[in-house]
């Protein structure tokens, strides 16, 4: 499964992570027990699908989002 931003523009699969994790915030009786957040990672320095003035555009938009091994 690819994500077609544009048509010149897809990222691929490989490129995006998911993972579950425990929400934050009020949950009732299923508070700290299901992981009801999902957490997307998109590995914006692994990635071929974008230029480097794309690159360099989304690490300065990214700001604190933007993990140190260069992953959104």
């Amino acid at each position: 499964m690819t994500i077609d931003v544009t048509p010149d523009i897809v990222i691929p699969d490989g490129d995006i992570s998911l993972s579950f994790v425990r929400g934050s915030g009020p949950g009732g009786q299923n508070v700290n027990k299901v992981a009801s957040a999902v957490q997307l990672r998109f590995d914006l320095a692994g990635t071929a699908a974008l230029s480097d003035a794309v690159k360099s555009r989304l690490r300065a938009l990214a700001g604190r989002r933007l993990t140190d091994d260069g992953a959104i």
